[in-house]
């Protein structure tokens, strides 16, 4: 009689037809299995949670956060048994088991999977992803609750507290991301502990920027060397800089911007190897709040200054995608599960890969009718694939070699 999960004619195991929806669909079978060869993650022998199925298992956990491990694993198994090839019922693994397949699989195989698929994704035909010349993309960091374990301490730390012990409840670790503005898609990731500032995680982004990207940050990244390192990559840049900041009039221009230089803190003063800028100031209306922003773009017929100015506006378009992965796949007070640190970095590309499937499904439905990505709804697509996901059984996302049908094992 063969055993739980196998089945006679075939040697298939239940698991390996867990069906996954979208998420099947933008990570493809072949691709897992092209990365956990490249990463050396496939498994040495039969096990009732295979790599491939695994990897898939994380995509899915990422977008169930309120649900355990093994009710995760139901959800994506729950039709199967209905099907009549079937022999015996599928054994759902304990929550231990399934931990201990995570930890097999690795970090690795995730990086190496977002490396591969997490790009831009908007076309010349995508509303709102450009401007002129240039595709709209935006930095920007955050930081996410993790358990409160001596690993997870110790690996990432834990903030400072206005509480009396002055020990936030929780450790944190930090993520900075960079984001395509017209389709939310994260196409660039670092992790580091707390301590590490966004703008050294920054640093490590800059290898997917490229000419005729036109990068978007807030007042806390401008700095001489990071300016220099990201204008290197030949994407232009336009960041908001503090008011207090040293900007002297170099030469002014017709649209009310003017040319000025920054220089390293050591160089402040001689400013023998600065670097031009140009320099928009504005107010909104009802503030007295002035903005100043700084770009590479001198010319200002290229890229008048009141278009510069409402261009920056689409810099919140990366506030709100981290507002996606928190708030919505994630949920209010969202903490992560995993109790070690390659675990934590694990899940946290888990959640930039579901969210990239789920982008990338709302850009082509938006462009199917010509309408802005921008503009759907993130939240309903959510439910539409998690629903998805618990209503397909018909796609093995791992092909077995059959068994000897004399020798089932």
């Amino acid at each position: 009689m063969p055993r739980a999960g196998q089945v006679k004619s075939s040697g298939e195991r239940l698991s390996d037809r867990i069906a996954i929806g979208v998420l099947t669909r933008t990570f493809s079978p072949e691709l897992i299995d092209e990365v956990l060869a490249s990463t050396g993650r496939v498994q040495q022998r039969s096990r009732l949670l295979p790599s491939r199925v695994v990897v898939y298992f994380v995509l899915a956990m990422c977008l169930f956060f309120g649900q355990g491990y093994e009710e995760v694993l139901r959800l994506l198994t729950q039709g199967l048994p209905g099907q009549r090839r079937w022999e015996g019922a599928w054994r759902v693994p304990t929550s231990a088991a399934i931990w201990k397949a995570r930890a097999r699989v690795g970090v690795e195989p995730f990086r190496a999977l977002f490396d591969r698929v997490c790009r831009p994704v908007a076309t010349a035909d995508t509303a709102g992803a450009f401007y002129r010349r240039w595709r709209l993309v935006a930095v920007d960091g955050t930081t996410f609750d993790i358990p409160d374990t001596d690993s997870n301490v110790d690996h990432f730390g834990r903030p400072g507290s206005a509480r009396g012990d002055g020990r936030a409840a929780y450790p944190q670790a930090r993520m900075a991301v960079l984001v395509e503005c017209g389709t939310h898609a994260v196409f660039a990731a670092a992790i580091g502990p707390l301590a590490t500032h966004e703008r050294v995680l920054t640093l490590d982004l800059l290898p997917a920027l490229s000419p005729g990207m036109l990068l978007l940050a807030d007042r806390g990244f401008p700095g001489y060397d990071l300016w220099q390192a990201a204008r290197a990559t030949g994407a232009d840049l336009l960041w908001r800089t503090r008011t207090s900041s040293r900007l002297p009039v170099d030469a002014q221009l017709p649209d009310g911007s003017y040319l000025s230089s920054i220089a390293s803190t050591a160089d402040h003063y001689r400013r023998q190897h600065a670097i031009t800028v140009r320099v928009v100031e504005y107010t909104i209306d009802g503030s007295d709040t002035v903005y100043r922003l700084i770009t590479t773009i001198l010319d200002h017929a290229a890229a008048p200054a009141e278009d510069l100015a409402a261009l920056y506006a689409q810099r919140w378009e990366v506030e709100s995608t981290l507002d996606e992965l928190k708030t919505h796949q994630g949920g209010p007070g969202m903490i992560l599960r995993s109790q070690h640190p390659l675990g934590v970095e694990q899940e946290l590309y888990g959640l930039l890969l579901s969210h990239h499937a789920i982008r990338t499904l709302m850009h082509h439905a938006a462009a199917s009718v010509e309408h802005d990505p921008d503009r759907m709804s993130f939240t309903r697509t959510l439910n539409i694939v998690r629903r998805q996901i618990t209503a397909q059984a018909a796609f093995s996302p791992q092909q077995t070699r059959p068994r000897d049908h004399h020798n089932p094992g």
